[in-house]
């Protein structure tokens, strides 16, 4: 099932060997547990070979896998609503109707596929006799914000439809959406969304992030401070991922770098995401905090106002009607404040929230769950996951 490309094989280790001799910073963690995690600072502009995204996807083609089916499990590439998903049917029969997990796959919105977590998908269906299916959203900078949120959204409330429940058996009470990093933010954004939609606010029984992307505010978050340099993630990587998300313009960038690339008019919201009230003390250290510079460059992205970009830019009366929630963190991630704040402001307003946090772990590790790249911590994150599943769907 994992069979690799022998062209990307070849490619990526050329890549690899490249960015080592001539552009990468390598500096091994054994303090992470992971038997020396490699953290990279690189700066991909010194290649010249190929533009940022296009280097990161031929990294990801080396883990796709086509919809191959086993003696469990039912796999096909479909689409719903014309977008593109893949559907894991458990073949067991069954008496009763079957929980679902959408799941909604990372790639910091400009790379990945669904079928890079063909394992995860796969097990997940086959420890719970559970439906999943994953999808495939578009990508910047082909695509830009709100593109993606759209897919989702077209995909889910098709899912979500009465006869389409009945085909395949699913009990519309037991349907959890999840994701990692970027599909963890698009989680949390459509799951904002639906329960604010009647017609759907009753079929989102529980919601899984992982590692998530939750706010661009504030770029100076302690946790972007500490692991500014990785492991894996550095800051550098997902603030130029980030923009690409928005727009090609260098300006973005650039002001976000300082922390200055928000706009007089979102001052009122900043209070959404004023870690020094939503950390717990553990992780504020000695950082103190400063209010991003409002308005210091003439910049004009109305995305950086929208809680679709931002999920924690949401009022508490909307978080409210979250439903049961599972958030993991890690240590060693850029994106670490962002899950705590999350945590503490849902666990404020009532919402029912199991919280994993892996002080060995790091943003990216569920990547790292089967050959060539394999690391525990990508494993026990998986297990971590599906066993919250298992106990709640």
């Amino acid at each position: 099932l994992y069979t690799v490309n022998l062209f990307y094989f070849i490619l990526f280790y050329f890549i690899l060997f490249y960015f080592i001799i001539f552009s990468w910073n390598l500096t091994l963690s054994p303090r992470l547990g992971c038997s020396g995690v490699i953290s990279v600072h690189c700066n991909l502009c010194l290649l010249g070979l190929m533009k940022y995204e296009e280097v990161l996807s031929t990294f990801v083609k080396l883990d796709v896998t086509k919809p191959i089916s086993d003696e469990h499990i039912t796999v096909t590439d479909t689409t719903f609503s014309g977008v593109p998903v893949r559907l894991y049917l458990p073949k067991r029969k069954s008496e009763r109707q079957r929980p679902a997990v959408i799941y909604l796959h990372g790639g910091a919105f400009i790379i990945g596929k669904n079928s890079a977590y063909d394992l995860l998908n796969r097990e997940t269906a086959n420890k719970l006799d559970a439906v999943v299916l994953g999808v495939d959203f578009r990508l910047s900078p082909q695509y830009y914000f709100p593109a993606p949120i759209e897919d989702v959204l077209s995909v889910v409330k098709f899912f979500l439809q009465d006869k389409i429940l009945e085909r395949y058996r699913v009990d519309p009470m037991r349907i959890c959406i999840a994701g990692d990093s970027c599909g963890a933010t698009l989680t949390a954004t459509v799951t904002q969304l639906l329960k604010n939609d009647p017609v759907f606010k009753n079929k989102i029984k529980a919601q899984a992030l992982i590692y998530p992307a939750l706010q661009v505010l504030d770029s100076l978050v302690p946790s972007q401070q500490e692991n500014e340099h990785g492991p894996l993630l550095t800051r550098d990587m997902a603030i130029k991922m980030a923009c690409l998300y928005l727009t090609r313009d260098e300006a973005l960038p650039q002001a976000m770098r300082k922390n200055q690339h928000m706009p007089q008019e979102s001052r009122h919201l900043l209070k959404f995401v004023n870690w020094s009230n939503f950390l717990p003390d553990k992780y504020k250290k000695n950082y103190i905090y400063m209010k991003p510079v409002l308005g210091r460059l003439n910049l004009s992205y109305p995305a950086l106002l929208d809680s679709r970009l931002s999920p924690l830019l949401v009022n508490d009366s909307q978080l409210q009607k979250c439903p049961l929630t599972y958030i993991v963190t890690c240590q060693y991630d850029i994106l670490r404040d962002d899950g705590l704040m999350y945590v503490t402001r849902l666990q404020n307003v009532g919402v029912n929230v199991v919280h994993d946090h892996l002080e060995d772990g790091f943003h990216g590790a569920l990547s790292f769950m089967s050959s060539p790249f394999y690391l525990q911590l990508g494993i026990r994150i998986k297990d971590k996951y599906i066993s919250w599943l298992e106990e709640n769907l």
